[in-house]
Order: structure tokens, then C-alpha cells, then sequence
């Protein structure tokens, strides 16, 4: 049976890419980039869940990056496409560690820097609406109270 390992991102970079240079000369991008959530929990209140997600970036894109051809920087949104890559290393304390990264093979700037007072959806901060008075949220009969729509 074949597979596929692709994975599609959009979010923001969390700090500007780093760039490591190797003794033979090949090049290694490394940023984290944050992808947010918003949904309503039970209480009818706007939660926003944020995951970080490793990217590394080799080759050409990477030497285009170190370069200077592609300019990214923290807050930028981007849009980056990839595999997904597990590997161990060993921490300073010698502690075996695994690690989840996104290997890129496309990345490209959506946006530049959002303004600090904005939030992650472009708009600028502000509490959540209320719902109207008398609102109640459905849910499907069959569903429990503790159960997930999923």
C-alpha cells in the first residue's frame, strides 16, 4: 500500500529563521511557527489554542533564505509545505530526546508583521461578543454533555 507523508501549514513565524552554515557548505533553516484555533468551549466563551511547529529547511530554499533573496521574519505569515520528520538526539545532560519537525520544501510569506494591538485573526483585540439574550447553543440529541464532536 503506498503513503504519503504532506503536510500543509499556515500561521505565524515565532522568531526569525536561523541560519547554520556547515563545514561543507550546505545550509540548514530552522524557525518555529505558531498555528492558532479559535473555537466557543461549553461556557460559550472564545478559547484560542496556539500549536508551535518545528520547521527545518534545506537546499535551495534554504540558500535563498540565508541569501537574503526570501526575507522572513518573526510575526510574518507564511504559508509552508513539507514532510513530517521524527529524530532522537541527546541533550547536554545526556538525555535521549525525540523531536517533531516539518522538513519544508515550499515556504512562502503570506503577510508581512501584524501590528502588536492585532490579534492572530488580523483584528484588532477585543472581548468576545455576548450572545443574545435567550441564547442557547445546539447540540444533537444523541450527544453528551462530555463527549466530543469529534
Amino acid at each position: 500500500m503506498a503513503s504519503l507523508n504532506k503536510v500543509i501549514l499556515i500561521g505565524r513565524l515565532g522568531k526569525d529563521p536561523e541560519i547554520t552554515t556547515f563545514e561543507n557548505g550546505n545550509r540548514k533553516v530552522s524557525a518555529t511557527l505558531a498555528t492558532s484555533e479559535r473555537y466557543r468551549d461549553r461556557d460559550n466563551n472564545w478559547v484560542e489554542q496556539t500549536d508551535w511547529h518545528n520547521i527545518v529547511v534545506w537546499g535551495n530554499l534554504a540558500n535563498d533564505i540565508a541569501e537574503g533573496r526570501r526575507n522572513y521574519s518573526k510575526g510574518d505569515l507564511m504559508y509552508v509545505e513539507g514532510k513530517i520528520r521524527t529524530r532522537q538526539y541527546t541533550d547536554q545532560q545526556g538525555i535521549v530526546r525525540n523531536i517533531t519537525e516539518v522538513h519544508a520544501d515550499k515556504m512562502m510569506q503570506m503577510a508581512p508583521a501584524r501590528p502588536a494591538t492585532q490579534s492572530s485573526y488580523g483584528q484588532p483585540y477585543a472581548p468576545a461578543p455576548e450572545p443574545a439574550p435567550g441564547y442557547v447553543p445546539q447540540t444533537p440529541a444523541a450527544e453528551e454533555a462530555n463527549d466530543l464532536p469529534f
